[in-house]
């Protein structure tokens, strides 16, 4: 039998496909953690914006807001910019990167 390799298949197309792309990274050595928050913090930005915003998070001017992995995060004024819960921010650098890569 042959085994047929298929596109990835995403949940939802966007309303406008000539503003959106889909990217996608596999088999990075990176926390999957970081990568979910970072995504979830340039959801919605467009292109400029996301990447000065990681830039910022590269150089510690910003920080990546956590939201749902928030276990032994400290608490760090700049999460206070972001309306983090519990002010927990953090700056990771690998999956920074690697999503710089990605876009």
């Amino acid at each position: 039998s042959l085994f047929v390799s298929e596109m990835v298949k995403y949940s939802r197309e966007p309303e406008n496909p000539s503003e959106a792309c889909k990217a996608r990274g596999s088999n990075l050595r990176t926390h999957f953690k970081h990568c979910r928050e970072i995504g979830e913090a340039i959801k919605g930005r467009k292109l400029a914006n996301a990447k000065q915003y990681l830039e910022n998070v590269l150089a510690y001017k910003e920080g990546v807001p956590m939201r749902r992995f928030t276990g032994g995060c400290g608490r760090h004024a700049q999460g206070k910019q972001q309306k983090a819960p519990g002010n927990c921010v953090r700056w990771p650098q690998k999956a920074t990167r690697h999503f710089l890569d990605l876009l």
